[in-house]
Formats: C-alpha cells, sequence, structure tokens
C-alpha cells in the first residue's frame, strides 16, 4: 500500500508540470501580438502554440489528477476540525465549491458560508460598518486595540462571535448574540450566510452558522482591488479573523497576488504575512489542496505563501503534515 507521504512525492512532477502551465499562460499574449505573415516568425508562432496546447494539456490533467486523488492526499489532515468559509464579493462560486469539498475530503466540517457584500469592502461604507461592529461586541469581551480599520475591526468581532477560542476550545458568544451579530449585518447590506453547504440561505437564525476553530476566505482574482481601497480591507479582515482562531487561510486567484489585491497586501505586511497564509492559485486544483494543507499547517504555527504570484514562497506546502 502507498503511503500517503509517498504518494505525495509521487506526484511532485506533476505540481512542478502545472507551475509550467501557469507560468507559460501568463505568458499567452505573446503570442497573440505575434501575427502570422510576419516571415521567420510564423515557425515561432507554430511552436509556441504547440508547446502552450501540449502544456494547457498537461495542467488539465494535473488537475484533473489532483481532484481524483484528493480523498487519498488529504484524509484525515482536518480530522476532528470545524471551518467557516468566507467569500469576498468576487469571489467565483467554482472556487467556493471546490475549497469546501476540500475541506471536507480533509476531514473538516464546514459550519457555514458567509458571504461578504460591497459594501462590507467598501472604504465609503467604512462609517457604517464601524458603527455597527462596535454596537455588537459580546458580553464580557473586548476588541483588540489595534482592530482601527473598517476590515480589521470587522474581521475581530466576527472572529470573536463565530470562531472559538484557540487556547480553550470555548465559545466567545452565545447563540443568541451570534444570531443579533449576523442578522443585523445581513439587515444591513454587509453579507448574507448559510449553514452547512448546499442548503438555501437562512432565514433569520441563530444556528444557521455554528461556531468554528479555523477559516478560510475565498476571494477572487483582484481586478477591483483598488477600488474604494477593497484589497486592503480585505486583507486586514483576514488578519481580524486570524487574530481570533487557530488559522486562517486567504486564498485567490493569481490576480490578488498583484498590486493592490488582497493576497499581495497580505504578503507586502510583515505582521500580516507572519500570521495569514496565502494561497494564489485557488483556481487550480493545487490551490484547493495547499488550501487545505495550509490550514493543517497553521494548525502547527506555521504560516506559508503558496502558489505561483509575487512573493510566494512555494508552489504548494513542502511537506504533507504529519
Amino acid at each position: 500500500m502507498i503511503s500517503l507521504r509517498q504518494h505525495a512525492v509521487s506526484i511532485a512532477g506533476i505540481f512542478l508540470a502545472l507551475a509550467i502551465g501557469l507560468v507559460l499562460g501568463a505568458h499567452s499574449g505573446v503570442l497573440g501580438s505575434l501575427r502570422p505573415g510576419h516571415g521567420d516568425l510564423q515557425p515561432k508562432v507554430d511552436a509556441l502554440t504547440a508547446q502552450n496546447a501540449r502544456l494547457s494539456g498537461e495542467l488539465a490533467a494535473s488537475d484533473a489528477f489532483l481532484s481524483g486523488a484528493q480523498g487519498r492526499l488529504l484524509g484525515g489532515t482536518l480530522a476532528d476540525r470545524s471551518v467557516l468559509v468566507f467569500t469576498t464579493p468576487d469571489a467565483d462560486g467554482g472556487d467556493v465549491g471546490a475549497v469546501t469539498r476540500a475541506l471536507t475530503s480533509a476531514g473538516a466540517t464546514v459550519n457555514g458560508v458567509i458571504a461578504l457584500a460591497n459594501p462590507f469592502v467598501d472604504s465609503g461604507q467604512g462609517d457604517r460598518l464601524r458603527t455597527a461592529v462596535t454596537n455588537m461586541i459580546p458580553a464580557g469581551a473586548q476588541l483588540q486595540t489595534t482592530a482601527v480599520d473598517q476590515g480589521s475591526l470587522a474581521g475581530d468581532l466576527l472572529g470573536l462571535a463565530l470562531l472559538t477560542d484557540p487556547a480553550t476550545g470555548h465559545e466567545r458568544a452565545t447563540a443568541q448574540e451570534r444570531g443579533l451579530i449576523l442578522d443585523t449585518l445581513r439587515s444591513g447590506g454587509f453579507l448574507t450566510f448559510s449553514g452547512a453547504p448546499g442548503g438555501a440561505e437562512a432565514p433569520p437564525s441563530d444556528t444557521a452558522v455554528q461556531p468554528a476553530q479555523l477559516a478560510v476566505v475565498v476571494t477572487g482574482d483582484g481586478v477591483k482591488a483598488a477600488e474604494n481601497n477593497q484589497g486592503s480591507i480585505i486583507a486586514r479582515f483576514a488578519g481580524g479573523l486570524r487574530g481570533r482562531s487557530a488559522g486562517t487561510v486567504l486564498a485567490g486567484r493569481a490576480g490578488a497576488a498583484d498590486g493592490a489585491g488582497p493576497i499581495a497586501v497580505v504578503r507586502s505586511d510583515d505582521k500580516l504575512a507572519g500570521a495569514v497564509t496565502t494561497v494564489d492559485n485557488v483556481d487550480h486544483e493545487i490551490g484547493r489542496v495547499t488550501t487545505a494543507l495550509g490550514l493543517s499547517e497553521q494548525l502547527k504555527g506555521v504560516t506559508g505563501g503558496y502558489g505561483t504570484g509575487v512573493k510566494a514562497g512555494s508552489l504548494t506546502v513542502a511537506a504533507m503534515p504529519g
């Protein structure tokens, strides 16, 4: 019987092919700039087109393989752990579903999905969100004194209300307090939520979302990250959650690691980079597997930046958590 570690090593070559495919894909625009009919350029265009098609096929095969092997790769790495999934307005629904499946393949229980709406990540709505947050602090709790910006403040409150204390495992808000916070933010247009994935959006209820130990924030490609400070708000929201959880991963697509993208903001801030694990290729199976493995690493106090984007430390987790 092939062990989990041996199986992980056996797909190292596929991971490498995946990385090459992603890099070449990023340069596919070169092919479009070389128009046919330029003499000796045509053979180069044909060769690059063929090479790109071959690597695209390898990438698709790698995705299919990892999808099929997900249970063997991840089985048990998050056993007896609970996770909440947060999504940003630009997150792709397919990515969210695939990440959720990876978490469950790893043995985790997904206790709810909280979808952040546009006003939540809009700096123009900051005063309204801050007012709502500071009026709903659970009894006996205090917000972090450093959580003064919109994203950090909201992440801190939702972390208090929805994530268990990593030191004791105890809930820090009552069911009634959680229900009030979620219902108020939903009524204000800041978010929507549901319980276990697969159900319809829950009606106002304090049982729709159960508290969890870990958090994953799934974001998009960062195209609108510079608008109304969205990238920074999302990054600092993830940081706020991490301050209240046993582990938090921010996962998105390649563009989120560029410019004002939320992953780029995390990786450019030493404090955030040391707290929040980032994954910048969540639109591929390797990124979804890495998201689950990244949570497992966080439980051991390890934080990483994974993918093919700027400041990524490696393509994926270097070793399977033992």
